[in-house]
C-alpha cells in the first residue's frame, strides 16, 4: 500500500476515491479504433479484505462444516450442486446460475502463503506474480501486461479526478481512470482497522481522523438542514449503480476491459452481519452489469471477482473468521459456461486443511484468469504463463467459455 497515495486520497475534495483500497475506482481500457481485442469484454472486480469463500459457496453437504461453524453459514441458501449451496444474500443471482451465466471456483488462491497480510496479498493478486519472482521485479499489474501484448491499443479519455490506476491495470499500456465523488464512509470495523494500521504513524493517523471528522460534520449538517441523504448501505448501493452504469456505458462502446474494487470483506467479528453489505454490493454489481450491458454485449462478457486470500474454516470466538488461505472466486457473464462450482475440492477433514486451519488451495487463481483471457482474446499459452503471469502453470483447459 502506497501511503502517499492514501494521504492524497484522504485530503482530496470530498474525500474523493483515489488509491486507498477501501475506496472504489473504475479503470477502463479501450480497444482502439481497429478493435485489436475484438468484441469480447472482461471485467475484473477485486474483493478487498479477504472474502470468506466458505460463506459465499457453502459446502453444506459435508457434515463437518456445521461443526466448524456453529453460528455461521447455515444451510439456508439455494442449492447449487447438491453439495454446495449459495449464501442466501446472493439468491438474486440464481437466475444467472440457472442460465449458465454464473459460476464459482473453490479452494483457489494466489501463490501467497502464511503471512496473511492484506497489503501483501493484494499486491501479489494484482501483480499476478508467483513467489519465485524477485521482490520489486514486477511493477505493473497483470491486466496491464495483457494490454501491453496488444498492438494498436489506445486509452479512452480520463473522466474524473486523479490519474492513479487500479494496481491490476497499472503499467505502461494506456488506460484511463474515472472516479465518482465519495465521502469516507467506513463501517465501525473498517474504522478500527484504519486506526490499527496507522496508530504509530501520527501523520497518516491524523489525516485519517480529520477526513472522518469532516465526513461526520457534513452528515450532521445535512441532518440539521433536513437534507440527510440515504442510509449508508443505500448510499453505497447508489454509488455502485453509478460505478457500474459508467463502466457499462463505456463497455457498450469501444472499451473492452474494466477493473474496479469492492471493499469490506474483512470479517473478524460478527461475520453474519458484517458480510451482508458486501454481498449485496457484489450481487448488485453482477445484476446491474448484466442489465446495463444488455443481452448482446453481456453475451460477450466475462466478469471475474477475486480476493487476496480466503478465511479460516472454523469461526472464531467473536463469531467471525480470521485470515486464511484457500478462497473462492466468482465468475459471471453471457460468454461463460457457468452453472458449475469448479476446482478440485480438498475436503474439510483436519488433516486435509492447510496448516490444519485453512481451506487447502488446489488451484492458482491466476490460471482461471489466464484461461478466461485465452478464451476471450486468443492469447498464446506461453505468453500467459511467462509474460502476463510469470511462473504460472495453467494446467488443463477447464472450458470456461461457451
Amino acid at each position: 500500500m502506497d501511503r502517499r497515495l492514501f494521504l492524497k486520497a484522504l485530503t482530496a475534495s470530498a474525500c474523493s476515491a483515489a488509491a486507498h483500497p477501501m475506496m472504489t475506482t473504475v479503470t477502463l481500457a479501450g480497444s482502439g479504433g481497429s478493435a485489436p481485442l475484438g468484441d469480447h469484454r472482461l471485467v475484473v472486480v477485486v474483493l478487498r479484505g479477504a472474502m470468506d469463500g466458505l460463506d459465499v459457496v457453502r459446502p453444506t453437504g459435508d457434515a463437518l462444516f456445521a461443526g466448524y461453524r456453529p453460528t455461521l453459514s447455515p444451510a439456508d441458501g439455494p442449492d447449487l450442486t447438491g453439495y454446495f449451496s449459495l449464501n442466501p444474500l446472493l439468491s438474486g443471482l440464481m437466475p444467472l446460475w440457472q442460465a449458465g451465466q454464473l459460476g464459482f471456483v473453490h479452494a483457489t488462491s494466489t501463490p501467497y502463503r502464511d503471512q496473511r497480510s492484506h497489503f501483501d496479498g493484494q499486491d501479489i493478486l494484482e501483480a499476478g506474480t508467483g513467489l519465485d519472482v524477485p521482490d520489486g521485479a514486477v511493477r505493473d499489474g497483470w491486466l496491464n501486461r495483457m494490454l501491453q501484448a496488444v498492438p494498436g491499443l489506445t486509452a479512452q479519455t480520463a473522466f474524473a479526478i486523479g490519474t492513479e490506476s487500479a494496481p491490476v491495470l497499472y503499467g505502461p499500456a494506456p488506460v484511463s481512470n474515472w472516479q465518482p465523488d465519495l465521502r469516507l464512509d467506513l463501517s465501525s470495523q473498517s474504522r478500527l482497522l484504519l486506526e490499527h494500521v496507522y496508530h504509530d504513524d501520527p501523520l497518516f493517523r491524523d489525516a485519517a481522523a480529520e477526513a472522518l471528522m469532516l465526513t461526520e460534520r457534513l452528515d450532521r449538517s445535512a441532518m440539521e438542514s433536513g437534507m440527510a441523504g440515504p442510509k449508508p448501505d443505500e448510499g453505497r448501493l447508489a454509488e455502485i449503480d453509478k460505478l457500474v452504469d459508467f463502466a457499462a456505458a463505456r463497455l457498450r462502446e469501444e472499451t473492452r476491459v474494466a477493473a474496479f474494487s469492492l471493499n469490506g470483506w474483512d470479517t473478524h467479528r460478527n461475520q453474519a452481519g458484517g458480510i451482508t453489505a458486501p454481498l449485496r454490493r457484489l450481487e448488485r454489481v453482477v445484476l446491474r452489469m448484466a442489465e446495463q450491458l444488455g443481452p448482446q454485449i453481456w453475451g460477450k462478457t466475462v466478469v471475474l471477482a477475486m480476493t487476496e486470500f480466503g478465511r479460516t474454516v472454523a469461526e472464531n470466538g467473536s463469531k467471525g473468521t480470521d485470515h486464511g488461505t484457500g478462497g473462492a472466486m466468482l465468475m459471471a457473464g453471457g460468454a461463460l459456461r457457468g452453472g458449475r462450482v469448479l476446482g478440485a475440492w480438498p475436503g474439510l477433514e483436519e488433516a486435509a486443511l492447510y496448516d490444519r486451519r485453512d481451506l487447502l488451495p488446489t488451484t492458482d487463481v491466476r490460471a482461471w484468469a489466464a484461461w478466461a483471457m485465452r478464451g476471450l482474446y486468443g492469447f498464446d499459452r506461453s505468453l500467459l504463463e511467462t509474460g502476463i503471469f510469470p511462473g504460472l502453470s495453467m494446467g488443463d483447459d477447464p472450458g470456461l467459455l461457451i
